[in-house]
């Protein structure tokens, strides 16, 4: 579908600065900074495009179209949030639980060395991910965080990012270890391949997105012991993977914006 070529988008966050169609306020701290002319010009735009938590839910409880959506911003950099929303939807995930400070006694009991402790908000690119394998390790980390979240400790030599915009898949790759150590983040030595993608994985990933309403996002998947898991939602995913296909994940998005497939197909999965 075309026809929205001449509207005249705004967005807030900086995602898309520099597209010709796309008026890019920026996100200030207080809304009234944002000039009568400026407030307009929001309020008559078909959709706020990235208007980052600050304002995202105010937005939504007006009955404003955003994009990325407000689940994908409420989810974002919680681990926790997370692992309880995929569990509560029956999606396959890693063995996973939260110990506040009095329940720390429990973390032994339930887990066997090794095992993998991650601080379980605002951390990325591998950062706050260790692995466990001691009593000392497991007090250090303790020591970092007021909740601990633990997940068992599954062996692989690659996990699968598909990256997905209006619950559409735009580009998937294996993200392979370094020989010297367990995470496969690109950030901490990882490397890419592009070859032998398993669609089902990426149907896969499809369906999260939809369930969890999540319309920007790079889903992290495991294969184990014959079956997939989800690991993790990443909505600052990276552009590596991208550049290194030659994509331009701006482009993308605005071609997408104009074709009218951005707009229609998030919202359709929000009205589902």
């Amino acid at each position: 579908m075309r026809g929205w070529e001449n509207r005249r988008f705004v967005a807030l966050g900086s995602r898309l600065k520099g597209v010709p169609e796309v008026l890019t306020l920026g996100v200030r701290p207080n809304f009234l900074d944002y000039t009568p002319e400026e407030i307009s010009l929001m309020m008559e735009s078909p959709v706020v495009l990235y208007p980052t938590l600050n304002f995202s839910q105010f937005l939504h409880t007006m009955g404003k179209r955003v994009f990325p959506s407000l689940d994908t911003y409420l989810y974002s950099d919680d681990k926790i949030k997370q692992t309880t929303l995929v569990y509560m939807l029956g999606i396959p995930h890693p063995v996973t639980r939260f110990y506040y400070h009095l329940h720390h006694e429990f973390i032994l009991k339930d887990y066997s060395f090794p095992f993998v402790a991650k601080l379980p908000r605002g951390s990325s690119r591998g950062r706050g991910v260790f692995m466990i394998t001691c009593t000392t390790e497991l007090e250090r980390y303790l020591r970092n965080t007021p909740v601990a979240y633990i997940q068992e400790f599954i062996p692989h030599e690659r996990d699968l990012r598909v990256i997905l915009v209006a619950y559409k898949p735009v580009l998937a790759y294996w993200r392979c270890r370094p020989a010297d150590g367990f995470k496969t983040n690109l950030y901490q030595g990882g490397t890419i391949d592009f070859k032998g993608i398993p669609e089902e994985a990426v149907e896969l990933a499809r369906g999260v997105a939809r369930d969890c309403r999540f319309d920007d996002v790079g889903l992290d998947l495991i294969r184990h012991e014959g079956s997939w898991r989800v690991l993790e939602a990443n909505m600052n995913y990276g552009r590596v993977g991208l550049r290194t296909k030659g994509m331009n994940l701006r482009e993308i998005l605005r071609d997408r914006l104009l074709s009218g497939e951005l707009f229609l197909e998030a919202f359709r999965g929000c009205e589902g």
